[in-house]
Formats: structure tokens, sequence, C-alpha cells
């Protein structure tokens, strides 16, 4: 949702209008691709590079407090805790870079505790190459003492290039969308 408000307010810019109908080809993928995708899309007058810029510069401005608003799926909550209560590991894979992750999960303090640890993929030297790669997951499961198998895995995924990426990796996936 971050980056589809912060691409959104960048195509204005340009006089463009953001098709939501687009998202499910950026979301989830590493931020060069999906920019890639939205100035081939759009037939922006920009480099990747110059429209990565712009974005950095106004993330923060527009993006800060969307981030730290950041409400929990209906739901999330009660199954994390039953998974939690019921000794089920849980870990996040996320692409979403440390920053980010940061002021997303900063009022949810209490639930990210039952996670073992967080895999946040554009900050992670591990993780080779992004979703739809299966490599943040295989990492993120690799870190569990017990290195479950691929098959032993679960995937809660929001985005086509996550749920892609699970199955890459052979893991169950459940896709649960963004309204």
């Amino acid at each position: 949702m971050v980056s589809t408000t912060l691409y959104a307010s960048i195509l204005k810019k340009f006089g463009k209008e953001l098709d939501l109908s687009d998202r499910a080809q950026f979301m989830g993928r590493p931020a060069r691709e999906a920019v890639d995708f939205i100035i081939r899309r759009y037939d922006l007058p920009i480099s990747v590079d110059k429209f990565m810029e712009i974005s950095k510069n106004e993330f923060f401005e527009q993006t800060r407090q969307e981030l730290l608003d950041c409400k929990l799926k209906p739901g999330a909550e009660r199954l994390v805790k039953h998974l939690y209560n019921n000794k089920i590991p849980l870990a996040i894979a996320t692409s979403s870079k440390k920053k980010t992750y940061v002021l997303k999960t900063e009022n949810h303090q209490e639930l990210m505790s039952a996670f073992h640890h967080s895999v946040m993929s554009p900050d992670d030297t591990e993780v080779e190459n992004g979703k739809p790669a299966p490599d943040v997951f295989l990492v993120c499961a690799n870190r569990f003492e017990d290195k479950p198998s691929p098959e032993e895995v679960l995937v809660f995924e929001d985005s086509p290039s996550g749920v892609e990426a699970a199955v890459a990796a052979g893991m169950q996936v459940v896709m649960v969308p963004d309204p």
C-alpha cells in the first residue's frame, strides 16, 4: 500500500493517474523492478535512478504517518496469537526495507514479539534475489533452529509475486490480498 501511495503521488507530478489494477504488477517486487514497470507503463520521461531519488526524498514526508497507522488485517492478531500459543514457530519474510518495516510494526510490538525472526530482503545480504524468486522465504526458513523443509512451511502472502516466490520455494501459501 505504501508504494502504491508513493507511486501515485509521483505519477501526478507527470500528469498521470495510477490505475489500481496495475498494483498486482509491482506489489512485492524489488523497488527497481517496480519503478521500471511504472516508468514503462506510464511512458514517463525519467530514468529509474531519478524516479528512485524522487521517491526516496518524498517517502518519509508522505508515508511516515501512513506506516505508523498501519492496521493489521482482519483476523491476523487472533491467528498469530493462536499459532504462537500452540508453539508453532513464526517468522516474517518481507520485501520491505528495515526502515519501512520498523515504522509499520512500531505500534504492534506486542504481536511482533511472537515472531522468532524477520528477514527484510532489501537489507539482508543472504537474500540474493527479490520476489518472485524464492530466496527470502528460503533464507527465512533456514534461520529457524530446526531448519524446516520447504514443504513444512506455510506462507501468508499479500502480493502475487510473493505467492509466486513461496510456490517456487516449494512452500504452501495462502494469499491474503489487500482490500
